[in-house]
């Protein structure tokens, strides 16, 4: 039996609507640089950096009201501020780790070692809540929070 990958509906209505290229911010590419170079896709259920890039690039036309193109731009929006709120995480968990080392300057390095881990990873949580907030993705409708997390490809079996 074949399995075929294809692109989802989505990625073609985005590919129909765009009228150019959009320059990707630069909160928007340290945001990237922060996810995981590659993805494992057994069921390509969700979007990788690669995708993410792809529908942060395009350009729709703004005075297109059409259902599609605020699709369109909505799902834009929502992987954008996505994107920014990883930034945040990581800013916020190297900050929680650098300050951790700075208290703990009068101590040895093994006892620095021993919290700087737990430090880390505490940061990467409060990191997220941190990204949402400014972000607004706390207040987002989930409606867009779904647009998303759309796939850009469609496994088909």
């Amino acid at each position: 039996m074949a399995a075929v990958v294809v692109p989802s509906d989505i990625t073609i209505l985005e590919e129909k609507k765009k009228i150019g290229t959009r320059k990707i911010g630069w909160m928007e590419s340290f945001g990237l640089m922060g996810m995981a170079p590659f993805m494992l896709h057994l069921h390509y259920s969700k979007l990788d950096k690669s995708d993410k890039r792809a529908v942060l690039s395009k350009k729709y036309d703004p005075d297109d009201k059409s259902e599609e193109s605020t699709i369109c731009k909505k799902r834009q929006a929502a992987i954008s501020r996505e994107v920014i709120a990883t930034c945040f995480m990581w800013d916020t968990a190297f900050l929680m780790s650098g300050l951790t080392w700075w208290s703990f300057r009068r101590y040895n390095y093994q006892s620095r070692l021993v919290a700087l881990p737990f430090i880390f990873y505490g940061g990467t949580f409060f990191g997220r809540v941190i990204g949402d907030v400014v972000t607004g993705r706390n207040a987002e409708y989930a409606r867009d929070r779904f647009l998303a997390s759309l796939p850009a490809k469609v496994y088909l079996a």
